[in-house]
């Protein structure tokens, strides 16, 4: 669904639950601007775009101990 921003601030509340079942694309001046994903879409999103970037053999206690230990 397209929605232009103007009708995104006055309806916030419907787009709300909308954004749980679609995608909203936020338009401003008829310019796509941002988009409105529900939280299961937004975690499958990010995770499709992670495939690939980590190595299947990495060691995510270790990783994890190793950031602890630089801050």
């Amino acid at each position: 669904m397209i929605v232009n921003s103007t009708d995104i601030q006055n309806n916030f509340g419907k787009y709300l639950e909308l954004a749980s079942s679609e995608e909203i694309v936020i338009t401003r001046k008829g310019a796509p601007v941002a988009r409105l994903l529900g939280m299961e879409e937004a975690l499958s999103f990010l995770s499709d775009r992670l495939v690939g970037l980590v190595p299947k053999n990495v060691d995510e206690k270790a990783l994890k101990a190793e950031r602890i230990a630089r801050q």
